[in-house]
């Protein structure tokens, strides 16, 4: 027992604050970063391009309350970005927050992302771009009746239309010839390098999907048509991954004809009520995650640092 102890402490301290979209995890996290001294790191996969700021609920330079924010506007629309990435840049990020004597917090809500970085996940080299070519230029229904045949476990997990997850499946299993359902598996049981308190946002489903969609009607306000239109007239095409994401390809199906307004306002909030139950399904899967409840707000702070401040202790 004091050997386990003792090799806990020799851990650094990592928090993690997740939960399903439109749950509250950014006032949250602010005013866990002013009361631990700590620097957020995002783990949100589409917050990382420039120019796509409503749509992705990004926070505002006035809003940050002078914590720093890291991954957040690194790169341009049709830059490449992964999870590989990501963990590069975010173990990079939590080894200078430690060096100036802080805590690193990643939040966010990209549940693959927070996973891979907190339990140091390890990926294969991906030296065959020759097959992700052409797996790339192949019908994508073709591509997901293709996953159910190889691996269908992963192509449960994965919605048909996430074409890049569906590639990033195959082109795995074509690499190494093993499902990537069963490597994602052993990933899971890995145990975490960090003394690792995660911490994920539970909130009623008929207030969550409530608040949804006033987050959608506040993004409309708020320019998000404007914001999309401004995407496609800098030459940012509609099939790129960034577009993929929740309000910039209802959005875009909208202002190139494909849909009415009212029809793709009314699939955005029900494309985003179904990720918001996807994301939960995720964080119900980690081990180690601690469901804290998002109500009532006004004790949530108090709350959250108990938990945070036993875990870590």
């Amino acid at each position: 027992m004091i050997s386990d102890m003792q090799e806990m402490e020799k851990k650094p301290p990592l928090l993690v604050l997740a939960g399903p979209t439109a749950s509250g995890k950014t006032e949250l996290s602010l005013g866990l970063a002013r009361a631990l001294d700590g620097e957020i790191i995002s783990a949100d996969s589409m917050q990382v391009y420039r120019g796509m700021d409503i749509g992705t609920a990004k926070i505002r330079e006035e809003e940050k309350q002078g914590v720093p924010h890291h991954l957040i506007d690194i790169i341009d629309p049709g830059e490449p970005w992964n999870v590989m990435e990501f963990c590069r840049r975010a173990t990079a990020c939590m080894e200078e927050i430690r060096g100036r004597g802080r805590l690193p917090m990643v939040v966010g809500g990209t549940g693959f992302y927070i996973h891979a970085l907190a339990y140091g996940a390890e990926f294969e080299e991906e030296e065959k771009e020759d097959i992700r070519a052409e797996l790339e230029h192949t019908d994508p229904e073709l591509l997901y009746r293709t996953l159910q045949e190889k691996d269908p476990a992963a192509a449960a997990a994965i919605h048909p239309n996430n074409v890049k997850r569906v590639v990033r499946a195959l082109e795995y299993y074509y690499q190494t010839g093993r499902p990537i359902s069963r490597h994602n598996e052993e990933q899971r049981r890995r145990e975490s390098p960090f003394r690792l308190v995660y911490l994920v946002l539970d909130l009623d489903r008929a207030l969550l999907y409530r608040r949804i969609e006033d987050r959608v009607d506040r993004m409309l306000e708020e320019g998000l048509t404007v914001e999309v239109q401004g995407l496609l007239d800098r030459g940012v095409q509609p099939e790129w991954t960034c577009m993929q994401g929740l309000g910039y390809k209802e959005i875009a199906a909208y202002l190139t004809g494909e849909t009415t307004r009212e029809e793709a306002v009314t699939l955005l909030k029900r494309n985003t009520r179904r990720f918001a139950k996807r994301q939960l399904t995720w964080f119900r899967r980690e081990p180690e995650a601690v469901f804290l409840p998002a109500e009532p707000r006004e004790t949530l702070l108090d709350r959250a640092l108990k938990v945070i401040r036993e875990g870590l202790e």
